[in-house]
């Protein structure tokens, strides 16, 4: 434990009645608008939306978040109650989908970039490995070698008051070189025997050729 957490007096909320007491209840329109199916505002939704981030957990609860991104429309919609994201090659680590082995439940968000507001799904999904649908997700010759099917059972847009917090996306708040770069992070923390200069290279133009290798 660090010296705040040592020497601050918490205090903590562990009962829903509690934290009743500092949030009140929802609106009703709030709380109703959970739905279980797909509008047709949620389609152009996805069918705008180029990136999700995607939440899951093991049976023992230890969590992953992971982002997911291609062109506009890269997630398919199989019918009003499923959808389908393809898995590019990545890293191998494939910390959700081992989670979902165990634990098929999973939170999704959707991004449209300048909007504030998200599109929420919650469901359980399940790790396909081939599919006629795989054909339609075939993004410069790369045919995905995984997808994840998400059968939906709640769906919601969420308020932009986090966005509008954050200032995301309001170009004059943007300053990508207030931390080091990705190579110097990597030579700090994952690849300290790598010489610098290869890592910078590396994470350059070559880097993005490469996103859409077709095997992992």
């Amino acid at each position: 434990m660090d010296r705040l957490t040592e020497t601050a007096e918490l205090v903590e909320i562990t009962s829903y009645e509690e934290l009743r007491e500092v949030v009140p209840a929802p609106l009703q329109s709030t709380a109703d608008k959970v739905r279980k199916e797909l509008h047709e505002l949620d389609r152009q939704w996805l069918a705008e939306s180029r990136f999700c981030l995607i939440a899951t957990s093991d049976a023992d609860g230890g969590c992953d978040v992971s982002p997911k991104g291609d062109p506009a429309g890269f997630t398919k919609v199989l019918d009003d109650t499923t959808i389908v994201i393809p898995e590019r090659a990545g890293n191998r680590r494939v910390d959700g989908f081992i989670n979902i082995l165990s634990n098929p439940h999973v939170g999704l968000i959707y991004l449209l970039p300048g909007r504030g507001e998200t599109l929420r799904i919650n469901g359980r999904a399940r790790i396909i490995r081939e599919a006629p649908f795989f054909d339609d997700m075939i993004v410069k010759g790369s045919r995905p070698q995984l997808a994840l099917l998400v059968e939906i059972e709640e769906i919601f847009h969420h308020c932009s008051k986090a966005f509008l917090r954050s200032q995301l996306w309001k170009p004059e708040t943007w300053d990508p070189d207030a931390v080091p770069s990705r190579a110097k992070i990597a030579k700090a923390l994952d690849r300290k025997d790598a010489d610098l200069a290869d890592l910078e290279k590396y994470y350059g133009l070559q880097y993005e050729a490469g996103i859409y290798q077709t095997k992992y």
